[in-house]
C-alpha cells in the first residue's frame, strides 16, 4: 500500500466513517466510545477531518478511529475502511495516473461461460434470492484461490460492452480482505450496458453497490450502481450529468418526451434511488441530488436497512 492509497483512506469524511462504525453523530459530536460517556464529548473537525475527545483525550483521523474502535492493527483498519467504501487499494498510481493498465484479455474468457461454485450459488440464490436471469445478464462467475477461498467474480463493462474492470468478492463471511481488484481495474459505475435498453419514459434506478443493483434488477427495474458519491470520478459525473440532461421528473407511470439520449435513443424518464436507511445513505442521496437535481427519493420501510433487505423481506414473497 503506497502513500497515495493511504491518502484516499485518510481523506474519507471522518463523520461518515464514524457513522459506518455505528456512532450517532449530531452537530459534529457524539458519545465517546472510548470511555463511559453520558454527554457527547467526542468532537469532529470537518475542516481538519479529525476527531478528539475532550475528556479522555482520544484523537486522530479516520484510520486511527477504526483502529481504536474495532481494536484492529493498522493494516486491518485500512482494509476495513477500503472494504466499507469500496476503495481499490492495490492499484498502483502516481497521483491519479495508473502505473499499470487493466488487461481485459486475461479475464474475458472467464465470463464467456460463467461457472458458479456451491458457495456462489448459495450466496446468490439462497441468501440473496436473485433471479437467475439477472445473474446471467451480469455474467457473474466464481473461482477459488490457492488457499481454497471461494470468490465471486464481478465484471464491469462500459456501455459498449467492453470489459474495463473486475471486482472479486470474498464469499467467506467476515473474512478479510472482503474485496480484491486486479491492477488497473476501472470499477466505477456498474451495469452500464443497461443504458442501451432504456425506452422513453423508463425509470432508471441508481443503487449504491452491486448487491442493491442485483436486487433492483431482480425486482424488474432497470438499474446502475455507484461505489459511493465520494468515489465518483470526473468521467462518472459527466456520464450521470448526461443521464440527467436527457431525463425529466415524470409522475409515476407517466411517459413523455425528452431530448435525444446518447446513442440516438430517447430516454425522457426519471432517475430514482432507494437510499440506505441510515445517515450515510441519506447523505449519499443529497450528494447525488447536487449532481442530479431531478433524482427521486424512495423511502424504505423502517425495518429495512437497504434495498437488498427490502427485496428479501417484502418482494421475494410475491415472486
Amino acid at each position: 500500500m503506497d502513500k497515495f492509497e493511504l491518502q484516499k483512506l485518510r481523506d474519507l469524511p471522518i463523520e461518515g466513517v464514524a457513522e459506518r462504525l455505528g456512532l450517532q453523530v449530531s452537530r459534529h459530536k457524539c458519545l465517546c466510545p472510548f470511555h463511559e460517556d453520558h454527554h457527547p464529548s467526542l468532537s469532529f473537525s470537518v475542516r481538519k477531518n479529525t476527531y478528539r475527545c475532550f475528556v479522555c483525550g482520544a484523537s486522530g483521523g479516520t484510520i486511527d478511529l477504526v483502529m481504536r474502535h474495532l481494536n484492529l492493527d493498522f493494516k486491518a483498519a485500512c482494509r476495513w475502511l477500503a472494504d466499507e467504501h469500496n476503495i481499490i487499494l492495490e492499484k498502483c498510481t502516481i497521483g491519479s495516473v495508473p502505473l499499470c493498465t487493466f488487461d481485459a484479455s486475461r479475464y474475458e474468457r472467464y465470463f464467456e461461460r460463467p461457472w458458479l461454485s456451491p458457495e456462489a450459488r448459495h450466496f446468490l440464490f439462497e441468501e440473496r434470492r436473485l433471479d437467475e436471469r439477472v445473474v446471467r445478464w451480469c455474467r457473474l462467475t466464481s473461482w477459488r484461490d490457492k488457499q481454497g477461498v471461494p470468490w465471486l467474480q464481478i465484471p464491469y463493462y462500459n456501455r459498449e460492452g467492453k470489459l474495463v474492470g473486475v471486482q472479486n468478492r470474498n464469499l467467506v463471511c467476515g473474512a478479510l480482505p472482503r474485496f480484491r481488484f486486479p491492477c488497473g481495474s476501472q470499477c466505477g459505475i456498474y451495469n452500464l450496458p443497461v443504458l442501451n435498453l432504456l425506452k422513453p419514459g423508463d425509470e432508471l434506478y441508481i443503487a449504491e453497490g452491486c448487491s442493491d443493483c442485483w436486487s433492483l434488477l431482480s425486482a424488474g427495474h432497470k438499474a446502475i450502481a455507484i461505489p459511493s458519491a465520494t468515489l465518483l470520478t470526473k468521467k462518472d459525473k459527466e456520464l450521470l450529468l448526461t443521464l440527467y440532461s436527457n431525463s425529466s421528473p415524470l409522475p409515476s407511470g407517466g411517459a413523455g418526451g425528452g431530448s435525444q439520449f446518447a446513442g440516438g435513443s430517447q430516454f425522457g424518464g426519471r432517475l430514482s434511488m432507494w437510499p440506505d436507511n441510515d445517515a450515510p445513505g441519506e447523505r449519499l442521496f443529497l450528494q447525488l441530488k447536487e449532481v442530479l437535481p431531478s433524482l427521486v427519493h424512495h423511502q424504505l420501510p423502517s425495518d429495512c436497512k437497504d434495498y437488498s433487505d427490502y427485496y428479501l423481506r417484502y418482494l421475494c414473497q410475491k415472486r
